[in-house]
This record gives C-alpha cells, structure tokens and sequence, in this order.
C-alpha cells in the first residue's frame, strides 16, 4: 500500500509524534500541506490527514488544503488529531474536515483523536493541560488504529 500523512504540527509537536507512529505502521511518507501537490494524491492508495485541534477545528492550513484538492473518486483517507479535549465527544472536531474530504469524493476509512499536552490561552496560567500526553499508551493506541487501517478490506 502506497500511504501519504499530510500532517500539520506545532506547538508541542503533539500530532507529529502519532504521525510517526502511524506512518511507521503504513510505510507511509509524511509531509506538510506546503509541501505536498494537491494533484499528487492520486499516487497514493491511502491518504491520512492529521491536524492539532484549534478552536475546536483541525488547522486552517490543512482545511485550506483540502480545499485545492481535484476530486476524488473513492480515495480511502483517514483522520486523526489530538487536541485538549478527548473522548468520543472529540471526534466532532473532525467534522469540517470529514465534510470537506466527504465533497472531494474521499471515503473515510476511520478517525483518531488523542489527547495531546495544551498551553493554549487561559491553560497556560494553570501549566497545560494534558502534561505528557499523548504518552506510551496513546501511542499504541495509534500503532492499533494504524494497523487496523492497514487491514481494511475497503
């Protein structure tokens, strides 16, 4: 499988370690969205998009991607973030992306939200959030999601 991460990562480099993860499970090349042709994805068989969560939404670096992107016919994708916020709750972060991927024709295969440390605003005073995170266990979290990726039938 031919696997591309289109990741954007700051901070505390938080999405960057999952992304490692990932793409040593995928074999997969990671690279940012300004170093990536919007008309290259058609080489890939799976493409991730991962993001840190910014007022509640992946970076507007990526969503501004996604935008540039020709359509899609049944591209497999997949998402996958971390952010302040966790749970199942926190998949709802994803939604402007999956919606914009849905419009370009990508099928989303699964998504991924850990927590990640956050310093942003008011959580700075207090030391963050999240401290270490994601950890050991997130990671294999990750290492598990990417594998079931690899799996997939579809």
């Amino acid at each position: 499988m031919n696997a591309l991460i289109v990741l954007v990562s700051y901070h505390h480099m938080n999405t960057e370690k999952v992304a490692k993860v990932i793409a040593n499970v995928l074999d997969a090349e990671i690279k940012t969205p300004l170093q990536t042709d919007p008309n290259s994805l058609s080489a890939y068989d799976l493409v991730g998009f991962g993001s840190g969560i910014y007022f509640s939404k992946p970076s507007k670096d990526l969503l501004n991607f996604v935008d540039k992107l020709p359509q899609a016919a049944h591209k497999k994708a997949f998402i996958f973030s971390t952010s302040g916020r966790t749970g199942k709750a926190a998949l709802k972060f994803h939604n402007s992306l999956k919606e914009k991927l849905a419009a370009k024709g990508f099928d989303i295969l699964g998504e991924l939200n850990l927590a990640g440390y956050d310093t942003f605003g008011a959580l700075k005073i207090v030391g963050g959030v999240n401290k270490g995170r994601p950890n050991e266990e997130d990671l294999k979290q990750a290492e598990m999601f990417a594998t079931g990726l690899k799996q997939s039938p579809n």
